[in-house]
């Protein structure tokens, strides 16, 4: 990663963009890939994968569970020689640092170990919920210990796992739901899960069944059989949430950009981001491996669902400040438990923008407007930096507040956005 200052200047560009561009690995099928490539007796190899904060979690993570794993970042490939987690022991301690799909994900997978695994993580980490996954752990068989308060880390599991019917409610976070999945073939009864209520980002389920079917178990609905994982070679794809800053960067300063690697073959929901800017007026082109939008000339607001790709609401939130109709987002008051509570940050930095933002029970209202230079703050949320950064590219006199936080997922992030001038 870059060297960063406390405090980053964001140029604005001087033309409008012409430019092709290709992000880094997805987190969220590299992190799904680590789980299941872990849990596979034998030797995987992923390709393309990301190498950022939290799937460096994740490898120590899986690590820790008695995989072995050798990464080679010059070439974005790790090898991964797994484990039968039913004939292991324990994994001791595991340290999720602020990666939420790390430490709901790895929950599962150390309760099938029959000793006890105490899992932990930043003290972000530890003010996030994390009641849902460890209750139905409990429902499959595991011993879990909630070390601090109940509901959150630090929490200790222990197996073995025999699964069968569980519920996990699904209106917090689909994390819990996908982490479930993933350790169901190895459970001694197999897994067949209820969810209890509504189920917010519901791609990302898709994500997590289509990357189990690659490691050889198909899941029937929400039904896992007992079984096990068979070694493959996957290729990892760009992350659509990581492509929207580019896409949005199309939106607000004009012109035309390309992601490479995402189209409509894409296993990620954040790639129909495209589709919100394209009921906004901008112009967009798909092929099985691209996405293009271009624009000019001003943008409308619109009245729009995000539920299913919450990541990327804040990449719109600063859209819509150019748009010349307000945006209403709807569908995400979950994301007030992510990282920061995301509705609040947003609105309170537009605000302090000299932007009209009011904050809804379920999401937010952006009124369009001229902002006024600002230093924003980004709460150690990499998304909040990401997201805000691209008011500078129109106006100018706009800063981010440590801008290093985007090593969380996207560590070359400044430097690839500066790349498109």
């Amino acid at each position: 990663m870059p060297d960063l200052p406390d405090v980053l200047p964001v140029a604005p560009l001087t033309a409008p963009l012409d430019a092709t561009v290709r992000p880094p690995g997805s987190k969220s099928i590299t992190n799904r890939a680590l789980i299941c490539a872990a849990l596979t007796p034998g030797t995987s190899t992923l390709t393309g994968v990301l190498f950022a904060d939290d799937t460096r979690a994740m490898m120590s993570a899986v690590a820790a569970l008695g995989a072995r794993v050798e990464a080679d970042e010059a070439t974005r490939t790790v090898t991964v020689t797994g484990i039968d987690a039913r004939a292991a022991a324990t994994a001791g301690m595991i340290d999720a640092r602020q990666s939420g799909t790390t430490s709901r994900f790895i929950l599962p997978a150390a309760a099938l170990l029959s000793g006890r695994t105490v899992v932990d993580g930043s003290a972000q980490l530890r003010a996030r919920p994390f009641g849902p996954v460890l209750a139905a752990l409990r429902d499959a068989g595991a011993v879990v210990e909630e070390l601090d308060r109940p509901g959150y880390l630090p929490a200790a599991v222990r197996g073995p796992l025999r699964g069968g019917p569980v519920e996990v409610s699904g209106h917090i976070s689909s994390q819990f739901l996908s982490g479930l999945l993933m350790a169901g073939p190895l459970m001694a009864r197999g897994l067949s899960v209820s969810v209890t209520s509504p189920l917010v980002s519901v791609p990302y389920v898709e994500m997590t069944k289509a990357v189990m079917a690659a490691f050889g178990v198909t899941v029937d609905g929400l039904v896992v059989p007992p079984g096990g994982y068979r070694p493959t070679r996957y290729a990892v794809e760009p992350d659509a949430s990581a492509a929207s800053y580019f896409l949005g960067a199309a939106a607000v300063a004009g012109g035309r950009v390309t992601v490479a690697g995402l189209g409509t073959g894409s296993l990620q929901g954040d790639v129909r981001f495209a589709d919100v800017l394209e009921q906004m007026g901008a112009t967009v082109s798909r092929t099985p491996d691209s996405v293009t939008v271009s624009t000019a000339g001003r943008l409308r607001g619109v009245d729009v669902d995000m539920a299913d790709i919450s990541d990327t609401a804040q990449t719109l939130a600063a859209v819509a400040v150019y748009a010349d109709t307000p945006t209403r987002v709807r569908g995400i008051g979950f994301i007030r438990k992510k990282e920061t509570d995301r509705l609040a940050a947003v609105v309170t930095e537009l605000r302090r923008a000299g932007i009209d933002a009011v904050e809804d029970e379920d999401g937010f209202t952006i009124h369009p407007g001229q902002p006024r230079p600002t230093r924003f703050a980004t709460y150690e949320d990499h998304r909040m930096a990401m997201s805000m950064a691209l008011l500078g590219l129109r106006t100018a006199g706009m800063e981010i507040e440590d801008p290093g936080c985007v090593a969380k997922t996207y560590p070359d992030y400044f430097t690839d956005l500066a790349a498109l001038a």
